[in-house]
């Protein structure tokens, strides 16, 4: 059963190729072609992921590439997929952006074999393969708009945060080779020796940090918000950010190996659901509220990651999943109906057209972490974990549930206000409706998979036994105090919710990463400039103007000496020329003297030689 395997990333892979090679030639097929790839690729994992597939080809010596199926990755590829599905046929209902279509579907369906690719992954090398196709395309695809300045700015910014962090995995493959890990495999790593575990723990942390922005990368997704809605609704749910959380759930073993990684996962992934929590609160732009809350949430999966919560993380990932790409579809629709995203813009916008408003409410309800939909029952699964590890680490994630509560409630405050007198109802689409009320259902029917006997059965399957289960006095507590930090935020009302300026403004982790890293950076690379044109350039001509100069004087010296010489021989021969030529008259009488001569020469050294 390895084809279906292999032809699950390669089949959006190949598909998405196709498409940017066509270019604009293929515009008007390309939203069907992108949704109907979109979907088989969904059918490919829903058979790999039942089959358990394993399949190994061969990639580098003593480095095969192997990609699996197992009781991990299978839920997520099927997440992945249909996620994407979902969303592409959001896209072709009109949600999509209206130029170059084909481009925009090719990117997203290479986006997608890129994700498949990292989660079915069973090795570093093949993971990373995944992981810098799927950076390079959401970097398109953020600035897909690439007329609009900022949106590739937001789309640079994205690239570079993500891409530094990036850098740690290729630190843990060396630390896992040194390490003795041969065939850098997933499960190897935590088997490696010190300190070359630390250092590969420490490389995965940071990039998995970067990629699911978490503090303090997380101001990259603030900006990547200037994409098109179908690029937050699947970059920003399942795929993109998840990668994060989901490579940290994988190595979880590795993390608690080092004796370190596991408590610094955990509290990063706390003090990002609490941190940005408060920043989620404070916005006033629905897709910046979505985007810090996505934050906050992937703090809880990375939480998850560092207590040991398998269960509770990959539970967490999949409501959220659903919960997120419907909120960023529905923002989009709106974004494009009123021209607005600041929420006292979109009042009314729940009402107007009502078949919107429920399948919002049901998104931000479940974010809330209100029971009995999905959100509630994931988190408490983690949290229960949370309390036995550290109960300060179970309280920072109890006081993050309740801001989400919080912020969901001002987003719904907003869009369910009476909608001015002179608002018109933009059209509902049919075509739209369907993938939208298919994600407001997953967020109520995923709830049975966080509770006994299909959690146990999921435990199972994912091989993460031994966790606490939570109490109903834990499950009561949660539910309890999301409702009451509903209730609170609702008698409030949206505009009493406002933080100061740091909140807004997501505390101003841009300026400081500017100010921290890019302007130092920037500041060395013109002091390496002006050096190399100072110094260097000068030095180098100096040098050369000495050889030209050098070269000249050889030369004026040398052809001169030669030319003198040469002249002296010439001379020395036209004498010595002459003189033989004298001799010769042609008389006999004269070369007979000339013989007597040479013979008396030559009796008289013969005599003295003797």
């Amino acid at each position: 059963m390895s084809a279906p395997l292999w032809l699950l990333p390669a089949l959006p892979l190949a598909g998405g190729a196709v498409l940017l090679l066509t270019g604009h030639r293929a515009d008007r097929a390309a939203p069907t072609a992108g949704a109907v790839l979109a979907v088989a690729t969904c059918a490919l994992a829903t058979v790999a992921a039942r089959a358990g597939a394993d399949a190994t080809a061969p990639f580098l010596p003593g480095l095969p590439a192997r990609l699996s199926v197992d009781g991990l990755s299978a839920p997520l590829a099927v997440t992945v997929a249909a996620v994407a599905a979902l969303v592409l046929l959001a896209g072709r209902a009109g949600l999509g952006p209206s130029g170059s279509p084909a481009r925009f579907t090719g990117l997203m369906l290479i986006f997608t074999g890129a994700m498949l690719t990292t989660v079915t992954a069973a090795t570093l090398p093949v993971l990373l393969t995944g992981w810098e196709v799927m950076g390079a395309t959401s970097w398109a695809l953020i600035g897909h708009g690439w007329r609009d300045r900022e949106a590739t700015g937001a789309a640079t910014t994205a690239f570079l945060t993500t891409r530094g962090c990036d850098l740690g995995l290729y630190v843990a493959a060396g630390a896992g080779l040194a390490g003795g890990a041969a065939s850098l495999a997933l499960d190897d790593l935590a088997r490696t020796d010190e300190p070359w575990r630390s250092v590969t723990a420490a490389g995965v942390i940071l990039a998995a940090l970067g990629k699911s922005a978490q503090l303090p990368f997380s101001f990259w997704l603030s900006g990547a918000m200037r994409g098109p809605a179908p690029v937050s609704a699947l970059l920003h749910s399942a795929t993109m950010v998840a990668a994060g959380a989901y490579l940290l759930l994988r190595t979880g073993p590795l993390l608690a190996a080092t004796g370190w990684g596991a408590e610094l996962t955990a509290w990063a992934g706390a003090a990002t659901a609490l941190v940005l929590g408060l920043v989620a609160v404070a916005q006033r732009d629905l897709k910046q509220l979505l985007a810090a809350s996505t934050c906050a949430q992937l703090g809880f999966m990375v939480l998850a990651a560092g207590a040991g919560a398998t269960t509770g993380g990959t539970l967490q990932l999949l409501a959220h999943a659903a919960a997120k790409s419907l909120l960023f579809l529905l923002s989009g629709a709106w974004l494009s109906a009123y021209g607005t995203r600041l929420l006292p813009g979109l009042a009314g916008a729940a009402r107007l057209p009502r078949a919107l408003g429920p399948l919002f409410t049901t998104g931000a309800l479940c974010l809330a972490g209100l029971p009995p939909l999905a959100l509630w029952a994931a988190k408490d699964v983690l949290l229960a974990a949370a309390l036995t590890r550290d109960p300060w680490l179970y309280a920072t994630g109890l006081a993050g549930a309740a801001l989400a509560a919080v912020y969901s409630t001002k987003a719904l405050w907003y869009v369910w206000r009476p909608a001015p007198p002179a608002a018109t109802a933009p059209p509902a689409r049919p075509a739209l409706l369907a993938p939208l009320t298919l994600l407001a259902l997953a967020c109520a029917a995923l709830t049975p998979l966080a509770l006994p006997p299909l959690r146990t059965a999921l435990e199972r399957t994912l091989d993460s036994g031994g966790r606490p289960a939570p109490h109903l006095g834990e499950a009561a507590l949660s539910g309890g105090l999301a409702l009451a930090a509903a209730a609170w935020a609702w008698s409030r009302g949206g505009p009493r919710l406002d933080l100061p300026a740091p909140f807004t403004d997501w505390l101003g982790l841009e300026r400081a990463a500017r100010a921290l890293v890019v302007r130092p950076v920037l500041a060395a690379a013109r002091l390496a400039a002006a050096f190399d044109t100072r110094v260097l350039e000068r030095a180098t001509d100096t040098v050369a103007h000495g050889a030209l100069a050098l070269a000249r004087s050889t030369d004026r010296l040398a052809e001169r000496g030669l030319a003198d010489g040469v002249n002296v021989l010439a001379a020395a021969v036209r004498r010595a020329g002459t003189g033989a030529r004298r001799p010769q008259t042609g008389q006999l009488h004269q070369y007979l003297a000339q013989a007597v001569a040479a013979f008396t020469a030559l009796a008289v050294v013969f005599v003295l030689v003797r």
